[in-house]
This record gives structure tokens, sequence and C-alpha cells, in this order.
């Protein structure tokens, strides 16, 4: 048992939604009240709490650090997002001394020690940064990343026993850049998103009102520090709107994921928690097989159940449902919602209380081709994402530019002082994406009666003879299969010998007799074969081989890139 008392729901303090100049102005604003973070271990045992306050005083110590060690306002500082104190710290001191933080991922139980390295030098190589700093247990691989880009690196204990000298603090103004992001699919050529202080305080104020954020919630996380909704959604809007948070550390979460429900249900007062689709899928699929939800949960004081950050599955979301109804978990909790990390976080939200909403849309109308009346009609569920936060508009348009009316599906793009200032030092891929204002978002969707739906990223398009076809779909119906989980499939397009365009599909196989390895590729084709009405390509592959981005997102891009390089390498199946 832990003697320590987390930090207060409520306080005296009175509550203001990121209504601030700066995000400096916030931190100190925070820093008045008892609110704060607290660190739990694997089991949910609290291990640390951090007041606001004690962060904020912290984060002035490195400051004067980083300045005392040459960083000057407008140079950057590379962290390795772990979660916990010392990252906080380092983020906010950072900002104190003008500097822009860029979160980095930490290493993966994917992918091995070199191709870390290599990812992490690469992210190094753009944003140039004046020193990396890092938990010491990676001091190898982190290290080793520095030197390749000729940067200073140190871990956090060596850091923090620099002199910090007393200094005055530059002041920041509210278009001055607050910090880097790498959105979750930058590895190769990875594309910095500068976000200033205005920008990300908008955001913060757009999505505590959309989302109703009051003076006793709490939230629970596991969400990394490195991703837009960990950091911006889970770590900055807390201290900009002084909510009290729990945390568990992302590969904690992985390895025991129902401590994250654990969490919610033994703090009392936690009321709001996020997680991508997979996040409730692994949970419900965890607790099919016990018995005890309802002694064990107590969910019934969870009023936000956030979902984003990739395709939102209505099926995954009514599995949760019926696994944890019994603990208290009320459908209408889970507010759906959309946005990426050019837009700061969020671009629409789902009013609390509304739940999921779905609409069955005609395959071929999803893929604007046309329908062949010898075969049934096809439909998917798309998932309403929600309305346009305060002062974002957001317009589907089709492929000449033009504003497309409601249910007819085009490309979302959206406007508003929380979309970004530019990809850093990229001012071609800032051109290409930026259009007087708005932001090209490259997802797919349609808008209906001031809601938005979306339905893909228009570069996973599929097209093969002139027809569209969305790999979700194919995925989608692969998993329906018995023995597969969401993430078990990734589908793309590959050029075959003939020089013609065919749809490949790879699969986790937990099979090891090759004749069953054989009937099973044969069904996955003919599964296939039914919703697209081609022959493919079938690769079975080994469990957990299929690389994912940095927030846990299947990456086709990169599944196609790895199956084509021979990195990933199909199973053997019988002669």
């Amino acid at each position: 048992m832990t003697d320590l008392i987390p930090t207060p729901n409520d306080c005296p303090l009175p509550r203001r939604r990121a209504d601030f100049a700066t995000f400096n102005e916030a931190i100190h604003y925070a820093a008045e009240s008892q609110k704060g973070m607290n660190f739990h271990d694997m089991r949910g045992t609290l291990t640390r709490v951090y007041p606001y306050s004690e962060m904020r005083d912290d984060a002035v110590q490195m400051a004067r650090r980083l300045i005392a060690s040459g960083v000057a306002k407008g140079d950057r500082v590379a962290l390795i997002a772990e979660t916990g104190p010392d990252f906080a710290a380092l983020f906010c001191g950072t900002v104190f001394a003008g500097a822009w933080p860029v979160p980095l991922p930490l290493p993966t139980t994917f992918g091995g020690k070199e191709n870390y390295i290599e990812q992490l030098a690469v992210q190094l190589q753009s944003c140039d940064p004046k020193i990396l700093l890092y938990p010491a247990e990676i001091s190898e691989m982190a290290g080793a990343a520095a030197q390749r880009q000729g940067c200073e690196a140190a871990d956090w204990e060596s850091f923090a026993g620099r002199e910090a000298p007393e200094m005055e603090l530059p002041e920041a103004e509210p278009d001055d850049i607050c910090y880097l992001q790498y959105s979750s699919g930058s590895t190769r050529f990875p594309t910095g998103v500068a976000v200033t202080h205005r920008a990300l305080l908008h955001n913060l104020y757009g999505h505590a009102t959309s989302m109703n954020i009051g003076m006793n919630d709490r939230v629970a996380s596991w969400l990394p520090w490195y991703h837009d909704m960990g950091l911006v959604g889970c770590f900055l809007s807390l201290i900009a709107n002084q909510v009290s948070v729990d945390y568990l550390r992302t590969e904690h979460f992985a390895r025991r994921p129902l401590a994250w429900l654990d969490l919610i249900s033994r703090n009392k007062g936690t009321t709001l928690s996020y997680s991508p689709t997979f996040g409730y899928d692994i949970c419900a699929r965890r607790i099919s097989s016990q018995s005890n939800v309802a002694e064990r949960f107590d969910l019934s004081r969870w009023r936000l159940a956030g979902n984003g950050a990739d395709m939102i599955r209505p099926d995954v979301m009514q599995n949760f449902v019926n696994a944890f109804a019994p603990a208290g978990f009320q459908a209408n909790a889970f507010t759906p919602s959309y946005g990426l990390a050019e837009a700061t976080l969020a671009v629409t939200v789902m009013p609390p209380g509304e739940g999921i909403r779905v609409e069955l849309v005609e395959e071929e109308r999803l893929s604007g081709s046309r329908r062949d009346l010898s075969r049934p009609a096809r439909y998917r569920a798309i998932v309403n994402c929600g309305k346009p936060l305060p002062d974002m508009d957001v317009e589907i348009r089709g492929e000449n530019g033009k504003t497309r009316k409601d249910h007819q599906i085009g490309k979302v793009w959206c406007r508003g002082p929380s979309v970004m200032h530019s990809y850093f030092r990229n001012p071609e891929a800032t051109q290409e994406c930026l259009v007087d204002g708005w932001l090209d978002t490259g997802d797919m969707g349609y808008m209906a009666d001031g809601y938005l739906f979306i339905v893909g990223r228009a570069k996973d398009m599929i097209i093969i003879n002139g027809k569209n076809h969305w790999p979700q779909d194919i995925e989608w119906a692969v998993e329906q299969l018995p023995g597969f989980n969401h993430g078990d499939i990734a589908a793309f397009s590959v050029e075959m010998e003939n020089g013609e365009e065919a749809p490949a599909v790879l699969v986790h196989c937990r099979v090891s007799d090759p004749d069953e390895r054989v009937k099973l590729r044969d069904t996955i084709r003919d599964k296939v074969r039914s919703i697209t009405g081609m022959h493919c390509v079938v690769e079975l592959v080994p469990p957990r081989s299929l690389p994912r981005t940095s927030s846990g997102k299947l990456s086709r891009a990169k599944a196609k890139k790895l199956y084509l390089s021979g990195e990933i390498e199909p199973l053997k199946l019988a002669a």
C-alpha cells in the first residue's frame, strides 16, 4: 500500500478554460492550484504525486539549465517522451526558455535496436536540435542517434545536476512557436508540425468547451506523450484547463490493458479517458473470459470515453459496451472525435452524451464507382465524428476544389486559429497542404447536418481498373473470419509481373501446420474476392510483424514497403 495522497479533483482556484495568451501563463496559473499529475506503476499503485506547482518550479530550474547550456530562443530541444515527471518538467522548462520542445518516441518492443536508432537519427536530423535529453536506460541508443546527427546528448539525471544560475527568463509571445510535433506516420521522411502558443491554446479551449470540462473532472491516461492525442489531449490540455490526472505508462498498458480500467475504477472521481479503437478492443477481448466484471470494475462515473486517432469501429465499441455494461459503463459515454497534429489536435468532437452514431453507406458510394446490379448492395457503417470546434471551419471538396453538399464524399479541409503554422523547414510540404489558410487533411469524408463523417485516408485508397477500394473494407472482411484480431491484416495494391495492379493482403498467421496454412490462405482469398470481385495476393506473415505508427495505428504504407523489400518475409506453406 502507498501513503501518497493524490492531487485533488477540486480546489478553490476558479476554472479557466485555456483562455491564456501563452502556454507559459497557463503553467503559472495551474501552479496556483493543488491539482496535478499522479504517476502509477504497472499494477496501478501510486508511485509519484506531482502537483502543477512543483512541476512549474522544476520547469523554471530546467529552463535556467538549458539557457546556461547554450540553448537560445528558437532552438530545438529533443526530448524522449517517457511518461513521468522528468519529461513534464523538461517540456515546460524548454517552453520557459523560449526554445521548442520536440517530443520523440521511446523504443518499442518491435523493430529492434538498430531500427530505433535509425528512426531517432532521422527525426533528429529533421528537427536539428541543440541537445537531446533522454532517460538513462536508453543511453546507448540515444547516444548513438545523437552522434549520427552530431548534436549534444545527456540523460535526464546528469542534466538535472547541471548549474541553474538565477536569471530572467525570456517573455513568450502568442505567435511564437511553442513546440514541434511529429505526426504519427513520420518515420522515413518526417515532417515536424510547428505549433504556436496561440494555436495550442485555442485548440485546448475549443476541446475543453466542446467536451464541457467542469470543475471536478479528472482524467486517466495511458497514451504516449510523443503522439498528439497523448501530448496535447492528455498532458498540455490538463495543465491549461487545471485538471488532475492519473497516468499509466504506455508500455504498462500494453502488458496489462485492464490496469487502465482498474485505475478508472479505483480513482472514484475519474470522469474522462481517451483511447484509440484498439485500446477498447484489447480490453474487451481480455475480459471476455472473466465473469467478475461487476465486482472488479466501477465505470459508472466515466462520462467521456474519448475515441479517436484511427478509424472508429462500431462493432468494437459495441463489444466494449457488452463487456463492461455490468460495471456501469454507459454507451453514451463514447465521444468520437476527429483531428490531426496539423490542426494541433481536435477538429471535430461529438457533443457529450450523444454517443456513437453511425450511418450505413453503400460501398459503391464510398468508392465513387457504379454498383454491379447483379450483386447485392454492400454497406459500411460510418461513424459520426462530431461537430467542428468553436471557430473551426470544415469543408468537403471534390477533385476540382469545389465545396460538396451534405452526404457527398470528398477531401476534408479545415480552417481555424489552431491550424499549424508550418512544417518545420519544409516550405514545399507546407504549401502543398496549406492553401489560403485552409488545411488539406488528406482524409476523405462527408458532412451531414453539421456533423463530420470520416471514411478513410485518400492516400490509402486502392485503385484497380479504375475502381476504388478502401483497404479498411478488405481488412474488416478478413477480420470476420475466426481467429483474427483488429490490426492483424494490412491491405494495399501491388504491381504484378504483367504490369497490372492487384490487391494484396498481409495477414498475421498463428497456424503452424503447412497444410492448414494453405486452407487459411484460400479462405482469405475467397473472402477478399467476395468483397472486391478480384483475385488477390494473400501472404501469411508471422504475428506482430505488421508495422505500426508511433500512436499504434497500422501503417499500410510501411507494410507495403517492407513487404516489397523483403523485410517482411511470408511464412512457408505446404508444397
